[in-house]
């Protein structure tokens, strides 16, 4: 294998990644020609083709998969090196990679913003999915953390509970419910539901909560995004259960409440999780640590009611 480029290697990366020199070119700022001779080039270094086309997409060959992995390898290994640098003069610089389930995205970015401003050499990319999407991306090892409320059983993760995460009954502010106490679970039932989409974590605990009970919930609408299910529980559409932190700071309306439902609040925390054999880099152990230690802080400046379970 003759000799490549780490330019090269960037160039093929962002390809690899997206499946597009298209895409590829214009995360790089680079022309789209430019790409394909970057490709071109290192194809002929290795001395096998990188990438395969079906129809518009491109498909990795196995020469192509061992190259992306090592790739990856590399570009990891620089901004190790670049992040313990900074830290041996004193700063605190690098990406700070992290994964979040939707409901996430209502309290991370207030405490990404402390954070920041303490650490103001610190980049952070945040990607917001369901349960399901977040599941993927840390079997794909694409972030450095990940943030979620149902992690998944393994010995195989570092798991730390941070925040309480409660799961409500959300109803429109006049429906006849709303006045009521202690609703039996039966009585509940009778109500049309709006639920998340198939994935989702807080869809799956709220049906298994009314299958343990041997009811049958009739799902009217599932959405993909909370704030629509907010709003199609204001248009008189059906009641949800969603996290309190949905209804807190910018997510808060008057047009909504939380009914008085026996068996809730469903009590959860929110967790971070990382695989146990990952190399944490100088970055997201100090967001970690931060997050642990202003966990408390946290709770408080968000305002989380001392829910108890009826």
């Amino acid at each position: 294998m003759k000799p490549v480029t780490l330019h090269q290697l960037k160039v093929f990366e962002a390809a690899a990644r997206h499946g597009s020199f298209t895409r590829a070119a214009e995360e790089l700022y680079l022309t789209q020609p430019t790409v394909s001779i970057q490709v071109k080039q290192l194809t002929k270094a290795v001395g096998l083709p990188l990438f395969e086309q079906v129809g518009k997409r491109l498909y990795l060959t196995a020469a192509g998969e061992e190259l992306y992995e090592t790739a990856k390898e590399i570009f990891d290994r620089v901004a190790q090196m670049e992040m313990t640098v900074a830290d041996l003069k004193g700063m605190k610089q690098g990406r700070l990679r992290l994964a979040v389930i939707t409901t996430a995205k209502y309290f991370i970015p207030r405490i990404l913003g402390p954070f920041c401003r303490l650490y103001p050499g610190v980049n952070v990319s945040l990607q917001v999915t369901n349960h399901e999407g977040l599941l993927e991306r840390m079997a794909d090892n694409q972030d450095d953390l990940y943030i979620l409320s149902r992690p998944p059983q393994g010995d195989d993760l570092q798991v730390k509970a941070f925040l309480d995460n409660p799961l409500v009954v959300v109803a429109p502010s006049n429906h006849p419910l709303a006045k009521e106490s202690r609703i039996s679970l039966d009585r509940l039932a009778q109500e049309p539901f709006i639920l998340r989409e198939q994935g989702s974590g807080t869809r799956e605990v709220a049906q298994q909560l009314f299958k343990d009970h041997n009811l049958d919930v009739e799902v009217k609408l599932d959405l993909g995004s909370n704030e629509a299910i907010k709003q199609a529980i204001i248009g008189g559409l059906g009641l949800s259960v969603l996290s309190y932190h949905t209804l807190t700071s910018v997510g808060a309306t008057q047009e909504l409440t939380v009914l008085n439902v026996e068996g809730f609040p469903i009590h959860r925390q929110w967790h971070v999780v990382y695989p146990k054999g990952k190399q944490l880099s100088i970055v997201a152990t100090t967001f970690l640590d931060y997050l642990l230690q202003e966990s408390e802080h946290i709770a408080q400046d968000m305002q989380l009611p001392k829910l108890v379970t009826l």
